[in-house]
C-alpha cells in the first residue's frame, strides 16, 4: 500500500485534484449561467424594442403632443348632454351644430390656427355622427367651413390659390406645390382684351435680354408673390363609393389636385374592402398640414396641429380599450 506519508500525499493530490475538477465545473458552470444571463437580457432589451415598435405602428397617435384630456374624461363620466344651440342629446359635442356640448366648455377646447383655409365639402348622405370632419371645425373654428353638397361655393374667380385634396390620375405631392401652383395661375389670368398684349400671362415676356427689363420682370414677380400662394383646401367628406358626384361638380374642375402620402388609417370605422391607407376626413387634413408645414412652408414640424387630432385621439383610445378588454383585436 506504500508508506503513510505517500498515502497521505496521494490522498491530498487526489483531494486537490478533485477540489479543482470541482472548481473548474464550478466556473464553468458560472460562465454558462453568467453567459445564459446576458442572452436572456438580450433578448428581453429585442422583444421590449420589438414591443415598442409594434405598439408605435398599432398606434401612432401615441406619441402626439395634445392638450389634456380631462374635460373629455369627465364628460364621458357624466354620459349626454345637451348641446347649449339646438338642445339635442349629444357626447361631447354636436355634430349637427358644430360646437362642444355643455358639460364640454369651449375655453377647455385646444385651438388650432391653421396656415390656410380649409374648406370641407359633405356628401349629403354622410351620417352626421359618424364624421371626423366636425373634429376640425371644433379645434379650428376660424379657419374651418362646413358645406354639404349641391351647396358648395363658387371657386371660379380664385381657382389658382385653391387645390383640391383627392387622388387622381393628375394629382401631384405636397412638395410640388410651388412648382405647379405658378403654372395655375398662369393658365387661369384674365388676358381680357386680345389686343392688349400688356395683359397677356406674364411669363411669356421671359425674352427680354436687356438689364432693365430682366429687373423690372424680377420687381412684377416679387410683386405677385402673394397671388401664387396656395390660401385654401379643400376636402371631401364621404365615402369613397360616394365620392364621384362630387369630385366631377363643374365648380371642381380645373383645381390644382393633390395626393397626400400614403399613411394607414387608425379610423375605427374603416370602410369594409378599402385598404386601409384610404384616411378619414380629420386624419387627411392633419397629414396635409404636416406634410404642408414642413415640404412647402419648410418650417420644422412641432406638434404645431396635433391638437387637430384632439377628439380623434381620444375616440380611438376608448375604443381601443373597450376592445382589448372584451379580448378583441
Amino acid at each position: 500500500m506504500g508508506p503513510l506519508w505517500y498515502r497521505a500525499a496521494h490522498t491530498a493530490d487526489t483531494a486537490y485534484g478533485l477540489f479543482k475538477v470541482k472548481m473548474s465545473l464550478n466556473s464553468s458552470t458560472f460562465l454558462n449561467q453568467e453567459s445564459h444571463q446576458k442572452l436572456k437580457r438580450n433578448f428581453e432589451c429585442l422583444k421590449n424594442s420589438q414591443q415598442t415598435t409594434s405598439s408605435l405602428q398599432d398606434n401612432p397617435l401615441q406619441n402626439l403632443q395634445l392638450a389634456s384630456w380631462e374635460v373629455l374624461e369627465k364628460a364621458q363620466k357624466n354620459g349626454r348632454s345637451k348641446c347649449p344651440r339646438c338642445g339635442s342629446s349629444r357626447m361631447f359635442y354636436c355634430y349637427s351644430c358644430y360646437v362642444p356640448v355643455e358639460t364640454v366648455p369651449t375655453k377647455e377646447i385646444p385651438v388650432v390656427k391653421l396656415p390656410l383655409k380649409i374648406d370641407i365639402i359633405k356628401h349629403p348622405n354622410e351620417t352626421d355622427g359618424k364624421s371626423t370632419a366636425v373634429h376640425a371645425k371644433l379645434v379650428a373654428p376660424e379657419d374651418v367651413t362646413i358645406y354639404t353638397y349641391p351647396c358648395i361655393p363658387e371657386y371660379e374667380e380664385k381657382r389658382h390659390e385653391i387645390a383640391l385634396i383627392f387622388p387622381g390620375p393628375n394629382s401631384i405631392s405636397v412638395k410640388d406645390i410651388i412648382l405647379h401652383l405658378p403654372k395655375n395661375v398662369e393658365k387661369n389670368v384674365s388676358c381680357g382684351n386680345d389686343d392688349d398684349s400688356s395683359a397677356e400671362p406674364f411669363l411669356k415676356k421671359a425674352k427680354i435680354e436687356t438689364k432693365e427689363d430682366r429687373n423690372l420682370i424680377e420687381y412684377k414677380s416679387n410683386s405677385r408673390s402673394e397671388d401664387t400662394v396656395l390660401k385654401k383646401v379643400i376636402f371631401i367628406d364621404s365615402t369613397w363609393n360616394q365620392t364621384n358626384k362630387i369630385i366631377t361638380d363643374e365648380r371642381l374642375q380645373g383645381l390644382l389636385q393633390i395626393e397626400l402620402k400614403t399613411r394607414k388609417t387608425c379610423f375605427w370605422r374603416h370602410q369594409k374592402g378599402k385598404p386601409d391607407t384610404y384616411l378619414s376626413t380629420i386624419e387627411a387634413i392633419y397629414y396635409f398640414l404636416v406634410d404642408y408645414h414642413q415640404e412647402v412652408l419648410k418650417e420644422s414640424y412641432k406638434g404645431q396641429y396635433d391638437n387637430l387630432l384632439f377628439f380623434f385621439s381620444f375616440m380611438y383610445t376608448l375604443i381601443k380599450n373597450a376592445k382589448n378588454s372584451a379580448g378583441k383585436e
